[in-house]
């Protein structure tokens, strides 16, 4: 069996190819994707070649984590799960090409226990519930934050969820103008803010120095939260010192994380629409990756694979 996936060939280079997939076990889901998101992180790294060392890092690969599709077939131990409406957050089933993340492709196969279930209803905004999964789990570890550092699409959901947490609302960082935009909360310029007490911060900028900016707006004892993916960081320690400052990392979400997302979702707490604000046909996968990392417009870019 083939499929048609986007396929990294090496930094900056991309092709739309037909790839053969492994075969069907007997507790896996073949899954016909109907719409992919592009991570404007970690994919970002992995078209400019500059992703750290990863397991499974390599060229060529497939990306992408971000998916929502249909079961339409499956092993003999899962046959009852044909017809779902599924969230996949990646998968590993090509016979010539690296899988990392994988996600990216007009069908997958992969264990059933990975395929998550979604409410069909959201179409297309179901490729967030990765991303609103990791914003929950950066918000439930700790103390709701106070500050959110970048008004991305990470930032956008982390400030969401706090206010669908019950927690009061945070205060947004954004640089750029035209993202100061939210709902329920205040999005302001930095050089704006002159707080000095925030007890917890959490940034979703991903920037790598912006630890000796974040630290002398804690308060004795507050805690930066790091949301995104960083290759190296650094920070002047007498500051982080005199405030007995402690930082967490957020890594990847859990099911428990999506099941959590998807409760919020479901009770009208927390909502996803209007984040997504680019659709490309998958055909043009070429032009809509640098579109996604370099255009300013674009909040989160997904692929549609309905006319592939």
């Amino acid at each position: 069996m083939e499929t048609l996936a986007v396929v990294l060939e090496a930094p900056e280079r991309l092709a739309l190819r037909a790839l053969s997939l492994t075969e069907l076990g007997s507790a896996d889901v073949l899954i016909d994707i109907a719409f992919s998101g592009i991570s404007s992180g970690t994919e970002k790294l992995l078209w400019s070649g500059k992703m750290p060392a990863f397991p499974g890092m390599g060229y060529p690969l497939v990306p992408g984590y971000e998916l929502v599709g249909r079961v339409v077939d499956a092993g003999a131990e899962v046959r009852g799960r044909i017809g779902e409406w599924v969230f996949v957050p990646g998968a590993n089933c090509y016979q010539d090409a690296r899988g990392l993340f994988g996600g990216t492709a007009q069908r997958v196969i992969m264990p059933s226990a990975r395929a998550l279930p979604v409410a069909e209803l959201l179409g297309r905004d179901g490729i967030l519930t990765a991303l609103a999964a990791t914003a929950y789990h950066a918000v439930a570890g700790g103390k709701a934050p106070d500050l959110v550092i970048g008004h991305g699409i990470v930032g956008r959901l982390i400030a969401r969820i706090v206010v669908a947490m019950g927690a009061p609302a945070p205060t947004v960082w954004e640089t750029n103008a035209d993202r100061r935009d939210g709902a329920g909360y205040t999005v302001i310029d930095p050089e704006t803010d002159e707080r000095r007490d925030y007890a917890t911060i959490c940034d979703a900028s991903g920037a790598s120095n912006i630890l000796d900016t974040l630290v002398p707006r804690l308060r004795k004892g507050g805690e930066i939260v790091l949301a995104g993916f960083y290759d190296r960081l650094s920070f002047a320690f007498p500051p982080a010192f005199m405030r007995e400052a402690r930082m967490r990392i957020s890594a990847e979400f859990t099911p428990a994380d999506v099941i959590a997302t998807n409760a919020l979702v479901e009770f009208g707490a927390l909502r996803l629409d209007g984040l997504i604000s680019h659709v490309r046909p998958a055909a043009d996968a070429a032009d809509a990756y640098p579109a996604a990392f370099g255009d300013p417009t674009c909040l989160k870019m997904v692929l549609d694979w309905s006319h592939v």
